[in-house]
């Protein structure tokens, strides 16, 4: 079989796949826990596909069942649960549990592989609160198994680091990751050169929007993207391109809000004009992105903004399949890697033309935006003055995180009951 070999661990709905598939990498073993994404992955592809935690599949059943020993392998490519690290985690509470976190043990996962399979290259996607300053021991972890992977083993891995937003590469989505890429030789990698920007530059293109990636699409018949919940009728008063925000009083809607009282996402409206913002994997039914239509996404619609190949079927229902789609690389993004990687460590001479997910420019212009409605009577209850967010950390469930894990110390320290701790805290509450 021609092309390269690519091992692929928590592999998900393929996202990482498909873009190495599109620059001529084959995966000759893929290894996710998730019954969902497996699902979608044994509909799509021919993929070898391991259903079992990582944590219970030794590196010789994975080199096995690819049909390649050790050091044959060209690439190990994969993103290991991001939550410990996540930004969203941190904006709630000030920290993460990063290293603390069992999920964590993902990342040891696999550097163990790495270590076992010994691929020409690697490449390791991760959120970009990996390397946050002051909280890199996951970056730290990898660069002390990396030396320990060459004393043991005779390799020169060195790890090249490098915090990317897809939409600098033509994916219209704003969307943020942190790529880890390191070659067996020691050859250091050159991250590909951004291609694209919010303005249209000399040699650089514009930012791809929403527009561009969903123009086209049919018009969903789903029922699952109606709006539901307490918040659905309050979507459509709000502008293209912004959210919640627009109703506080440093917006130009009503005062229902402090600012930055909520997450980011809450009530967020895409905008034709933009790039999508980051599709989220886990949505309340306040979350967005949404589309302008004041709707939920289709899963076609999100999977285009995640540049997924258009035959790609995502399994389940809205739910299951955005939960598959968000947590996924964004599919051109992956090309342009798998392209760079080949062409440094694998001696590809070249590649012709764009990369084969590129999104086109759509043929015709959008509409103007619609305006935004009234706010309904019920959602002026709200209007008032609400205090702005105090800052990182300094929020309510921070706070009350931050009080629950003294009252434990003291507990811990005193011998005495939790409950007595908690009386004589109440009465230094204001």
């Amino acid at each position: 079989m021609s092309g390269f070999t690519a091992i692929s661990l928590f592999t998900g709905a393929g996202g990482l796949d498909y873009g190495f598939e599109a620059a001529s990498f084959r995966t000759v073993v893929a290894l996710e826990i998730d019954a969902r994404c497996c699902e979608t992955l044994r509909q799509n592809r021919s993929w070898p596909v391991i259903e079992r935690d990582i944590a219970a599949v030794p590196t010789e059943e994975l080199l096995k069942t690819a049909r390649l020993a050790a050091g044959e392998a060209d690439v190990l490519i994969g993103g290991p649960p991001c939550q410990p690290f996540s930004k969203s985690g941190f904006w709630a509470t000030g920290e993460a549990k990063r290293l603390d976190d069992p999920r964590a043990t993902t990342l040891e996962a696999y550097l163990r592989v790495l270590a076992g399979a010994r691929p020409r290259a690697f490449l390791l996607e991760n959120v970009e609160g990996l390397g946050f300053r002051g909280k890199d021991e996951g970056l730290q972890l990898i660069q002390s198994r990396l030396a320990a992977i060459n004393e043991a083993h005779g390799t020169s891995y060195r790890a090249s680091i490098a915090t990317l937003n897809a939409a600098d590469y033509g994916v219209p989505q704003l969307r943020r990751r942190m790529l880890i890429v390191g070659a067996r030789d020691g050859t250091p990698f050159e991250f590909p050169s951004q291609t694209h920007a919010g303005i249209e530059e000399d040699r650089i293109d514009r930012h791809l929007t929403a527009w561009d990636a969903l123009c086209g699409v049919p018009e969903p018949t789903d029922p699952a993207v109606a709006l539901k919940g307490k918040w659905a009728e309050l979507l459509p008063t709000i502008p293209e391109g912004n959210n919640y925000l627009w109703h506080t009083d440093r917006g130009g809607g009503e005062p229902l809000f402090g600012w930055r009282r909520r997450y980011w996402s809450f009530l967020l409206k895409l905008a034709k004009d933009q790039p999508s913002w980051t599709i989220q994997a886990q949505p309340g039914p306040a979350t967005g992105p949404f589309h302008w239509d004041n709707r939920r996404l289709s899963v076609r619609e999100m999977a285009r903004l995640q540049t997924f190949p258009d035959d790609v079927e995502i399994v389940g229902g809205l739910a299951e399949a955005q939960r598959q789609i968000g947590n996924a690389v964004p599919s051109l993004l992956a090309e342009v890697l798998a392209r760079a990687i080949a062409t440094q460590f694998l001696r590809k001479r070249s590649f012709w033309g764009p990369p084969i997910l590129a999104v086109p420019l759509a043929p015709v212009r959008p509409s103007a935006p619609r305006p935004p409605a009234q706010v309904p009577k019920r959602f002026l209850a709200l209007k008032g003055e609400h205090e702005a967010h105090p800052g990182t950390g300094k929020g309510a469930r921070a706070v009350a995180r931050a009080r629950s894990l003294n009252l434990l110390a003291a507990e811990q320290e005193t011998g005495q009951p939790r409950a007595k701790h908690v009386a004589i805290a109440n009465l230094a509450l204001p």
